[in-house]
């Protein structure tokens, strides 16, 4: 019988999921893996082939039929759970989508994937995380707390909801020995980066992009018994941009 600790994570082709990934199989765990893009060959990880589930989370019939997929694959316990999948829109030559000009159907579409489907998902396995006395972590973003130059606003809207979600399923799942919380990137660098982002970045305290492994490395905190007392709170990893 496998014994490895067991992670699902949303979104892990690149970027923060991607690091994340790696950081979990680093030391020993299983990775379950969610995301719109097949599974990463060009950057393999051991077993995860196996364990990769292509799923739009834009569509929620199909999430909620991913929950009985993985809970196939797991032994009745999950450890963790990290919803990082996100999608950010933008208009024609990459401009920003304003509350304004956004269609109904992008805002119904961002929702679905950026704070449903995390809720969908922590629901539906709530008896699994449960069972591992396990966590959540909400990839949320600094656009949720401020208008952001590149982030439209159904993307910052989606991400301030996802904090409050936080809040709520930090008070629900306590009782279940369950810990709810979110991280809060600022400026990463992945391929998702707008241009301009130099510009934010000379305003900074510690002047300079973070990297996907420095957001994966709190989120193993998040997850593991160095975090054992915090639950409901979300970490800004910006590099002093709140300030």
């Amino acid at each position: 019988m496998d014994e490895r600790r067991v992670m699902l994570l949303t979104g892990a082709s690149r970027g923060i999921g991607h690091a994340t990934v790696k950081r979990f199989a680093r030391e020993g765990w299983r990775i379950i893996t969610c995301s719109r893009q097949p599974f990463p060959e060009e950057c393999p990880w051991g077993g995860g082939r196996e364990d990769h589930i292509q799923i739009d989370l834009a569509d929620p019939n199909r999430t909620i039929e991913a929950i009985e997929e993985v809970r196939g694959r797991l032994n009745g316990r999950l450890d963790a759970l990290v919803n990082n999948a996100g999608i950010s829109p933008k208009g024609p030559g990459g401009s920003r989508l304003n509350s304004i000009e956004t269609d109904l159907r992008t805002w119904g579409q961002v929702f679905h994937v950026n704070f449903f489907a995390p809720i969908v998902l922590a629901r539906g396995l709530k008896d699994e995380l449960s069972a591992a006395k396990g966590a959540v972590v909400n990839v949320t973003s600094i656009a949720g707390s401020r208008v952001h130059p590149f982030a439209g606003a159904a993307y910052a809207t989606s991400k301030a909801a996802l904090k409050a979600l936080t809040r709520e399923m930090a008070h629900d799942f306590g009782p279940l020995g369950v810990r709810v919380n979110a991280i809060a990137p600022g400026e990463i660098e992945t391929s998702i980066l707008s241009p301009g982002t130099e510009k934010i970045v000379e305003t900074l305290p510690l002047r300079r992009l973070g990297q996907p492994s420095e957001v994966a490395d709190v989120i193993w905190f998040l997850c593991t018994q160095g975090s054992s007392y915090v639950t409901g709170t979300e970490i800004e990893v910006n590099g002093g941009q709140h300030v």
